[in-house]
């Protein structure tokens, strides 16, 4: 017999792990589509549960149309002011405005160009629109509220129209209704960013009726008066109203005149340079 040993034979077994379908990277990217698809249907749901007005707000938030540095006050940082000390005192060279300091003083007197003036004030503008838009959402009637509510920009100044509509009065019996009232609040807490002067305009649909003796003068005045109690009641300094006037139903913003959208009340934020 041959004292040679028999050879030693060595079985290497080939592991594969984290193979085929045993592996777990398919579930990273099912996790990121299931995610993806619930932000998809959120985006939706709230697209569909806002009004215009809302989603503008949104939108003005995430993509600010205002520069901050504009806006800022002081230091030699990123705010790009030129002093730290309070407004009252602050080196005014036309790069920091604000609602205390624009003001038509600043502009006669050479501390803000005319031109420089006039876009700073549009700028403060879109933010008081911005505090009325974006209010709402603690109750039903504050959401009904902001479908009452438009805004433009004139020469004049910057005009908060709010409206009535179908089976939702601003007024009954020439009484402030809870909408109104929440409108008031609304308003006031915006307009109280600026110090421009205030003028409130009533205006009142045509009336079905001819009668002998029309009331559409007294009428609107009188909701003028009735809205400019109310902003005052909720902090607007009343030495800010510079004119109070009522339209009756001689000015109309829809066809035909006895629309009820044309039951308004038009709150105008006047320019500084007026």
């Amino acid at each position: 017999m041959s004292d040679v040993p028999p050879p030693t034979i060595i079985k290497r077994k080939k592991v594969i792990e984290a193979g085929g379908h045993h592996g777990g990277a398919w579930k990273v990217a099912y996790a990121d589509f299931v995610t993806a698809m619930m932000a998809f249907f959120m985006l939706m749901w709230l697209l569909n549960a806002t009004t215009e007005n809302q989603r503008k707000g949104l939108a003005d938030y995430f993509a600010p149309s205002i520069p901050i540095s504009r806006m800022s006050g002081g230091g030699d940082g990123m705010m790009q002011g030129d002093s730290t000390f309070a407004e009252n005192i602050l080196a005014r060279n036309g790069q920091g405005a604000t609602a205390q300091s624009l003001t038509a003083e600043t502009v006669a007197m050479g501390m803000v160009g005319h031109a420089d003036a006039r876009s700073l004030e549009d700028a403060l503008f879109e933010q008081v629109v911005e505090g009325i838009l974006g209010r709402g959402g603690d109750s039903l009637i504050k959401e009904l509220a902001l479908d009452h509510i438009q805004t433009r920009l004139t020469d004049e100044g910057l005009v908060i129209e709010i409206f009535a509509l179908r089976n939702r009065p601003l007024f009954e019996d020439e009484q402030p209704t809870e909408i109104t009232r929440v409108l008031a609040t609304f308003i006031a807490d915006a307009v109280r960013l600026v110090t421009n002067g205030v003028t409130v305009e009533g205006h009142v649909p045509a009336s079905p009726i001819v009668v002998a003796e029309q009331r559409v003068w007294e009428r609107s005045l009188g909701r003028a008066q009735i809205l400019k109690q109310l902003l005052i009641e909720n902090g607007v300094l009343p030495n800010r109203f510079q004119r109070l006037t009522g339209h009756g139903d001689r000015t109309t913003r829809v066809a035909p005149a006895l629309d009820i959208r044309n039951s308004r009340i038009e709150i105008i934020l006047l320019r500084s340079d007026l």
